[in-house]
């Protein structure tokens, strides 16, 4: 009996199965035109064979790779996973596939990434957010390849933009609580400007607070991210100690607003009627929380969809040898107020 092959079939063995030249195989496999008797032969031979095409050598030649890549900050974050499974949605339906990377916050990770990531002539790139380095900038724009950047409206666009203003987001949940009679309303984000997002929507709380003639602004930073449950609690502990008159707060995430009222929940404190707390992004914790977190709300499945959208436009276009003029997307927010700011009304 035969041995079992110690490596895998080629091209060569493809060939020589199918009784025709390395050439015609590799015709065959790139859909150019090849007598169908042979091109049968050739791709009963790749299935009897188990031979996987080499992508990268046709993407090479074609110049379609079939996929585009994406970078999101974390996949802990149920709101990135949910933009990434629109996006995945609306390429599938195009025939493309999708490789993805996550960066944890880090711009030279970033940067890491899309080095490693274009060596795999992706058809085009979605990023999250407006701010990357330079290097990131200029290597995308020698790439020539169509790019989208998601969860942001950056004043000066890579390429395609999908996105809402993280600053009109703070600004949305501060005045909400100002409108319901708070007066000493606080922020509560992280202690690193590697969340850009998250930095944005300090800057609206602090333009809303002074629209509304309050102040001062009480900005408390605390944890690294990616963001958690823990540091919303450690947080909102530290917060307190420092300004106990507190009877608001803005929260830079939902999953931080979540460790926050749990941590007033164990001082005893009463939330909303003692202190009220906001959040920012409408994760699925918000809804099942006790009390359900007020919250900004942004259809992050949505973006995905509209972005993944956006780079198929972009991506036939460029097939044609087109230039796809850059489109730009601003998405809505919703204030979605609940049990945490807003306590239940009861029948006299």
């Amino acid at each position: 009996m035969a041995s079992p092959p110690d490596r895998a079939p080629t091209m060569d063995d493809v060939a020589a199965a199918a009784g025709v030249s390395k050439m015609t195989v590799s015709r065959a496999l790139r859909g150019a035109r090849v007598a169908a008797a042979t091109r049968a032969r050739i791709m009963e031979a790749v299935a009897r064979l188990g031979y996987v095409p080499h992508a990268a050598a046709g993407a090479l030649a074609s110049r379609r790779s079939g996929f585009v890549a994406a970078i999101v900050p974390s996949m802990d974050n149920s709101n990135f996973a949910e933009t990434i499974a629109g996006l995945e949605a609306a390429l599938r339906q195009a025939g493309l596939d999708l490789l993805l990377g996550t960066t944890l916050y880090s711009n030279a990770r970033e940067e890491e990434l899309l080095h490693t990531l274009m060596r795999h002539r992706p058809e085009g790139i979605v990023l999250t957010g407006g701010v990357h380095s330079r290097r990131v900038a200029a290597l995308l724009g020698r790439s020539a390849l169509p790019v989208v950047e998601t969860w942001d409206l950056p004043s000066s666009p890579i390429g395609g933009v999908v996105g809402f203003s993280n600053r009109a987001a703070g600004a949305l949940m501060t005045a909400h609580l100002a409108a319901i009679g708070r007066r000493r309303i606080a922020f509560l984000g992280g202690a690193s400007r590697r969340d850009p997002r998250g930095e944005d929507r300090g800057r609206g709380y602090e333009e809303a607070l002074a629209a509304a003639g309050l102040g001062p602004p009480l900005l408390f930073r605390h944890g690294q991210p990616p963001l958690s449950m823990r540091h919303g609690a450690e947080g909102m502990a530290l917060l307190l100690e420092r300004w106990p008159e507190t009877d608001a707060v803005v929260c830079a995430s939902d999953l931080i607003a979540f460790g926050a009222i749990a941590e007033c929940q164990r001082r005893g404190m009463a939330v909303p009627e003692r202190i009220a707390i906001g959040g920012f992004g409408d994760f699925e914790v918000s809804r099942c929380a006790v009390p359900a977190i007020s919250t900004v709300a942004v259809d992050a499945r949505g973006i995905g969809e509209r972005a993944g959208a956006m780079l198929v436009r972009a991506v036939a276009a460029r097939r044609r040898g087109e230039a796809a003029a850059p489109e730009r997307i601003e998405v809505g927010l919703r204030l979605a107020a609940r049990g945490s700011t807003v306590a239940p009304r009861r029948d006299s």
